[in-house]
């Protein structure tokens, strides 16, 4: 019996141990560049929505009360097959770029799910802002201090003090979410290679348990990296 699971992932043409190597490797580029992309998305609505103006208020407004209501897979088909074929059109329409362009496949998926997450991160963030103290702000704009230092030197310290358990729980959703994007069948992150290799093999047990196991190891990794980055945060405090 562990000589037959040993075979399953030996490396070649034998077994799936490349495959799911390379599907490890494709689990952590989308869930690194799609969180990334949403701590954008996240930053840009959350400062819309504290902004004075109410077109800006109103957009943020929208855009997360609406990615919010739907279903994750909902939105990500929509914006992967939708919003991303309305661009190409505008871009073709305006002679950008020739006819018959298409977005990279990685990069629509990857917008995909940033798109999504970035709703969820905008609360974090807005929360996140809010709880740092005025009296900083008042101090450095007196003293003359550049809106951009101030943001820098004075609230990103403080914000990332509240943000980060949010950004923490986001980013495990993120990993997790990843497997969405199975379903769009161009990617061969782990859910899918995982879904391949058992149907494969019939071993399904042994395959979506392995699989698991390496969704588990990523989770404990994420959470060790983030117990570390909130003692450093809050050194010095209670």
């Amino acid at each position: 019996m562990i000589s037959t699971y040993m075979g399953y992932l030996a490396w070649g043409a034998g077994g799936w141990g490349d495959e799911f190597f390379f599907a490890f490797i494709m689990t952590m580029k989308v869930s690194l560049s799609a969180y990334l992309m949403a701590v954008l998305f996240g930053l840009m609505a959350a400062v819309f929505k504290l902004s004075r103006s109410w077109i800006l208020r109103s957009l943020a407004g929208v855009y997360i009360t609406v990615v919010r209501a739907l279903p994750e897979l909902l939105m990500i088909l929509i914006v992967y097959f939708t919003v991303a074929g309305l661009a190409e059109q505008a871009l073709v329409w305006a002679g950008f770029v020739d006819k018959g362009f298409q977005f990279n496949p990685f990069w629509a998926a990857v917008f995909a799910l940033a798109f999504v997450s970035g709703a969820f991160m905008a609360e974090v963030v807005r929360s996140a802002l809010l709880a740092v103290p005025a009296g900083g702000v008042e101090a450095a704009t007196a003293m003359g201090m550049s809106r951009p230092w101030i943001f820098v030197r004075v609230v990103l310290p403080q914000m990332m003090r509240h943000a980060l358990p949010g950004m923490g729980n986001l980013w495990l959703s993120i990993t997790k979410d990843s497997a969405i994007i199975s379903v769009l069948g161009a990617f061969g992150e782990l859910l899918y290679t995982g879904y391949r290799a058992a149907a494969s093999t019939k071993a399904y047990t042994f395959f979506y348990g392995f699989t698991a196991v390496l969704f588990l190891l990523i989770t404990i990794f994420s959470l060790v990296v983030l117990q570390w980055m909130e003692s450093r945060l809050n050194r010095g405090r209670p």
